[in-house]
């Protein structure tokens, strides 16, 4: 009885979260198509792009349709801080950190190359919501994981379709340094290695910590924080709510996600606890 309840909660879930997607790319291809937006391309390269990594890693190394989607995961959070790091030293470097930070950059200006990495990274959310809805890797009536890639879905192609906050935008994906390492960790527990006490797996949790505090947290106060501080200079719109309502959905997710990695540590190192005391 519960099973079946699962099955139609997931099927109600599947249905409407398979519409949303449905209804986003119809709205992408009318503004590359009608509105001539063809910088938009860049959007479907991304989301083919993750779809052929994932056939690739589905053919080589596992048809684990959990397997196969963490590392396409990885594969995108690598990629996003890469071209996060690239886009703000090639910044930096050609101009200098003067006026960078101010509101008419982050707002209304975009750096170089930070439209097409935002276009790429956002395609990878529209790949990722289609294949968890292909194989049903979520549960409950509102999964989470398919609200969060809606969510972004729709902030990250609004501000593609105006063309603002793009800046704002490439600097809230500087947390996907600290996404490398959930991946990492999630591949590790799939792999069977669990031995809290082995050198590889504390430098992995040292390293989540540490881009948790430095990549994730600290950043995401720093943009809520200029956002409230610039709140007089942004226009009468719905730029500004929704980027305060999206970054506070942000820190609280972050919270959330804190408890569940301390929650993990607590949990590793009592397992391996009880395993040296079961070999005892």
């Amino acid at each position: 009885m519960a099973g079946r309840t699962m099955l139609k909660e997931k099927s109600r879930a599947g249905s409407f979260f398979s519409a949303t997607l449905v209804l986003w790319t119809v709205s992408l291809w009318f503004e590359i198509l009608f509105d001539r937006r063809f910088e938009l391309l860049y959007l479907v390269f991304g989301a083919l792009f993750y779809q052929s990594a994932n056939s690739a890693i589905r053919f080589l190394i596992s048809k684990e349709p959990l397997v196969v989607n963490t590392a396409v995961s990885l594969l995108h959070s690598i990629i996003t801080s890469a071209s996060v790091l690239f886009v703000l030293v090639n910044r930096w470097l050609s101009h200098g950190s003067d006026g960078m930070f101010e509101h008419s950059q982050l707002f209304g200006g975009t750096w170089p190359w930070a439209y097409a990495a935002l276009c790429f990274s956002c395609g990878y959310f529209a790949y990722d919501q289609w294949d968890m809805l292909q194989y049903r890797l979520y549960s409950g009536w509102i999964p989470a994981i398919l609200v969060h890639h809606l969510v972004l879905l729709i902030c990250f192609t609004l501000a593609l379709y105006r063309n603002v906050t793009i800046n704002y935008l490439i600097l809230t994906l500087i947390c996907e340094l600290h996404s490398i390492f959930l991946h990492v960790r999630r591949l590790r527990r799939m792999a069977g290695v669990r031995d809290a006490e082995s050198f590889i797996v504390k430098v992995e949790w040292t390293l989540n910590w540490l881009t948790f505090i430095f990549a994730r947290f600290v950043p995401h106060i720093l943009i809520t924080a200029k956002l409230i501080m610039d709140a007089s200079k942004f226009d009468k719109g719905v730029e500004l709510p929704l980027a305060l309502f999206g970054m506070a959905a942000m820190n609280l997710l972050n919270v959330f996600l804190g408890i569940d990695l301390f929650n993990a540590v607590k949990k590793e190192s009592n397992y391996q606890k009880n395993d040296h005391l079961h070999n005892e």
